[in-house]
């Protein structure tokens, strides 16, 4: 389950921004509206606030963070996916996430590979598997022996997102036994996991590391295929067991099909140079994600590669919502 990132932009999409962006000199004429379909805490919530000033310094138009949350992502997706195809409004979210709604959703109002373009990666963090402080286990072992003679309750986002069925690909690999308590967003789940209220939490490192490191949450593993250097002394999920194992959060922006090639390169360009600047990139490494950039076309390659790899675990696992 292992996925090589690379930063990737070549010659060929800058000649392209050349010749198309002349197609489009004046674009943008009005502010833009960046949509982030979860909660304020999280993940996606973070880089968009971090990207939000520069893009429009870079754009020289105001640009919007619009946290419109609910159905697990879908409710943003689709109203970014049905907005006018002018660039005006774009979406910033898990894009692994994204691709496994089409698997566990039986009525889905848009369909992302049809209705999203994207246009480029911006970040990587793993899930970071975390316990509350009280939990007596310190390794995945001893979580996995504690699961089978007490009740462990498992705080996910949201039934049907990443770190649920990450959590239910660690449960199926290693023979835990959890109960899985849906949330709206990574930030709810985070804080009932502080509170004790949940015991069990995989989450994206960009979000969950400042409460490992203030004490508040208890870390046992990283879901990455090499250990993190933020963290050296935590072992992979891998190590401890659940062989080739590798998930986490893909932020990545995406726009309505449709949208012409200059304003989605000029999006790609500019964004690319933001992300890439060294203080975010400092900041972004601060708390674990890593940059990672594609072209437009590379990253729906990525979409429709997470789409096939999540389908199996969603069918394995009978996973089904309305």
């Amino acid at each position: 389950m292992s996925i090589n990132r690379r930063e990737f932009v070549g010659a060929s999409l800058a000649l392209g921004f050349g010749a198309a962006s002349a197609q489009t000199p004046n674009w943008p004429l009005k502010p833009l509206r960046l949509v982030v379909p979860y909660p304020p805490g999280g993940s996606s919530d973070i880089i968009a606030r971090a990207i939000a000033q520069p893009l429009s310094d870079a754009l020289k138009q105001s640009v919007i963070v619009d946290n419109k949350a609910g159905a697990n992502g879908n409710l943003g997706a689709d109203f970014v996916a049905k907005s006018a195809p002018d660039g005006y409004t774009m979406l910033l979210c898990d894009t692994g996430a994204l691709a496994i709604s089409p698997s566990v959703y039986t009525k889905l109002s848009f369909d992302p590979s049809r209705d999203l373009r994207g246009v480029t990666m911006l970040a990587y963090s793993p899930h970071l598997l975390v316990v509350h402080p009280s939990v007596p286990a310190n390794n995945l072992k001893e979580l996995v022996e504690l699961s089978k003679r007490s009740n462990i309750n498992f705080a996910v986002t949201a039934m049907g997102s990443a770190p649920h069925l990450a959590g239910v690909a660690v449960e199926r690999a290693s023979g835990a036994k959890w109960q899985y308590i849906p949330y709206k967003g990574g930030s709810q789940a985070i804080t009932d996991t502080i509170a004790g209220q949940t015991q069990v939490l995989m989450n994206g490192m960009l979000a969950t590391l400042p409460h490992v490191q203030s004490g508040k949450l208890k870390i046992l593993g990283v879901s990455k295929s090499t250990r993190m250097p933020l963290i050296g002394n935590v072992p992979t999920l891998s190590e401890q067991g659940i062989s080739n194992f590798e998930s986490g959060t893909w932020q990545g922006l995406l726009v309505a099909n449709g949208t012409p090639a200059a304003i989605v390169n000029r999006l790609n360009t500019e964004l690319i140079k933001i992300i890439r600047s060294p203080d975010i990139r400092a900041k972004l490494a601060g708390q674990g994600a890593e940059v990672v950039t594609m072209t437009s076309a590379q990253q729906d390659d990525f979409f429709n590669r997470e789409k096939t790899r999540w389908a199996k675990v969603v069918a394995d696992a009978g996973i089904k919502l309305e």
